[in-house]
This record gives structure tokens, sequence and C-alpha cells, in this order.
């Protein structure tokens, strides 16, 4: 019995076993220590992407770390090179297969938390659904190449084919990936979200309900739907009215050229006390402006602290009420369109 165990510690088998026992505890051990160690770490932090590693590695096979043990075995076994070319070409396969595993848990777990940081928005997890389908399908095909390639596939007229047909795809479909980038361009830089106020012009401005695939849909003031195109949206220049702290107001008024120095001198100092006094504004300038073309102009220019427009417009009443009485009371008198016309009498001989 000694002298078998003696030969079987000699053979290419025993080596064989060894070793790939050997590397198949050391690659276990890795990977739960690994695990073990990171997630310690990675709890002292709030990022929340830190996560993703973790659940990657968590995706590790058995399968995976006994193809590489085995692997690493059987270079202690006098194999013909037809065998040895079979093994690598299955632990190739399994490589491949591993790698498509990490790649999905990756995309499937920033998905997850992009998703939840943008509060469970139903047209941001659609659109980023999408996005995520696009990444696997790519991811795929690259780890599908890659082991093609190195079980000896030419792959080099498959990947030309796969550029023409991609190509011509993209020329027929143009449009619709113009919007569908647009879309990720929007979720990601996040110039607007559900429920901003903005204003693409004149004609085009409300609140923002929805963002698709292809198209934004935007609620008027009047309360009709407009849907917009995302390339036609991104292209426009947005004013996002939701984004805004405080609101600036700028407003001019006219005085009588008839107003004595000394009354248009103490105009400034009795608007600013007007503003001052108002507990939501900000007071910025006052100053007589201009020679108008019937009146003497002052501008006025202040801030409300609140973005709301309707704490805006009652503010801007109440100081409009404000100035109307402080100047009556004052002998200043408001100016309106006036034209003075001057008769000169000439005697006829």
């Amino acid at each position: 019995m000694n002298e078998f165990l003696t030969r079987f510690y000699e053979t290419p088998y025993f080596r064989f076993f060894a070793i790939s026992l050997g590397v198949y505890l050391v690659l276990w051990f890795v990977k739960a220590i690994l695990l073990v160690k990171l997630k310690s770490i990675l709890e002292r932090n709030d990022n929340p992407y830190d996560d993703m590693f973790i659940d990657a590695l968590a995706k590790t096979k058995l399968l995976f770390i006994l193809s590489v043990a085995l692997y690493a075995g059987s270079h202690a076994l006098l194999l013909n090179k037809n065998i040895t070319a079979i093994i690598t070409k299955m632990l190739v396969l399994v490589v491949g297969i591993q790698f498509i595993i990490w790649g999905r848990q990756l995309i499937n777990s920033w998905l997850s938390i992009t998703i939840v940081r943008k509060n469970n928005d139903p047209s941001v997890k659609t659109s980023l659904n999408f996005v995520g389908i696009l990444l696997k399908t790519l991811f795929i095909a690259l780890v599908v190449l890659f082991v093609l390639n190195n079980l000896g596939v030419d792959v080099t007229t498959f990947v030309a084919g796969l550029g023409v047909g991609g190509v011509a795809i993209a020329l027929a479909t143009q449009n619709i990936l113009g919007d569908l980038f647009s879309s990720l361009s929007i979720i990601l830089d996040k110039p607007f979200i559900v429920g901003d106020f903005i204003n693409l012009g004149p004609d085009t401005m409300g609140t923002i309900e929805h963002v698709g695939l292809k198209t934004t849909r935007v609620k008027s003031l009047s309360g009709e739907q407009i849907v917009i195109s995302n390339s036609d949206l991104l292209s426009s220049r947005i004013r996002n009215f939701k984004r805004m702290e405080e609101r600036r107001v700028v407003f001019q008024l006219g005085v009588t050229y008839q107003t004595k120095r000394e009354d248009l001198q103490r105009a400034p100092e009795l608007l600013k006390r007007i503003i001052v006094d108002e507990p939501q504004a900000r007071f910025d300038r006052a100053h007589f402006i201009r020679f108008g073309s019937s009146s003497l102009d002052f501008e006025v220019v202040y801030w409300v602290t609140n973005p709301d427009y309707n704490l805006y417009a009652d503010i801007h009443q109440r100081i409009l009420y404000t100035i109307h009485e402080t100047f009556e009371a004052n002998g200043l008198d408001f100016a309106y369109p006036t034209q003075t016309l001057f008769v000169h009498k000439t005697e006829v001989e």
C-alpha cells in the first residue's frame, strides 16, 4: 500500500490533483475574503455605486473557479497538443460566460441605483431600461467576438458585415436614434426633470409632464399638451424657471417735466424706502435714467427672494400701490404721453 501511494505521489495525476485543488481553494478563499473586506470598507462610504462591484464579485460562479483550477492543473499532465487546445478553448468559453455575468450584473446595478436616485420616475425608468438593453447587447456582442476570435474563428468578415449592416440601420433610423440619444442626454445631463416649468419661446412654455424615448410632453399654460421631439428640444434655448432661486424685477416709471428739481432728487430715495420696507424683496438700485420724449424716467431694480410667480405678482402690486400713494403725497405727478404745441402769432401788415 505504501509503495502504491509512493508511486501515486510521483505520478502527474497527483500533481494535477494537488495543483487543481490548491488553485481552487485559493481562488475560493480570495473571493470570500474580498467580499468581506470590501463590504466592511465600503460600508463607511455613502456612495451607492460602490455596491456595484460587490454585487458583481458575488456573481462569480464556482464553475469559473473550477475551470481555472483544472486548467492550471492540466499543465502537470503530459497531454498532446490537440487535447491542450480543446482544454484552452473550453476555458476561454467559460471565461467569456463569466465576463457576461459580471457585465450584466454591473449594468443592472447601475440601472437600479440610477432609477432610485431619480425617484423612480416612470419616464426615466423606461428610458434607462432601454439604454440598459443596448448596453447589455453591445457588451455581450463584444465578449462573443472575443471568445470566437480566441477559439480560432475568423471574425473579420463577420465584423465587416456588422459594420455595413450597422451603417444601413443607422441611416434608416437616424431620426429615431437622434431622439433616443437626446433622451439619454436629458436623463444624464438633467437640464430639466418632470415637474419643471420651462420656456422655449413665446409660443411654447409649460410644465414637463413626461420624458419619453422619442418625445417630451409639456403641459402649456392654456391647458393643452405640447409634444416635442427630444432632438428639437435640446437644440432649443431652454429657460428653466423651476431652477430659479430669486426673481429679478426691472421696471420704469416717469414723472412730468414740470417736476421740481428737489422733488426729482428725492424720488430715488423714496423708491428705495418703499422696496426696503417689503420683507420679501431686496432692493438693488433706483436711478433717474433718462429724459424721455414726454417724461423724466426712473428705472428701479429689485429682487424677490422667492421664485414663486404669484408671490412676485402680489409683491410687485403692493410696491406699485405704495409708489402711487407716496408720489401723490409728495407732489410727484406721473407723466403720460403728451405733446405741447407752440403757436407763434405774427402780425399781418
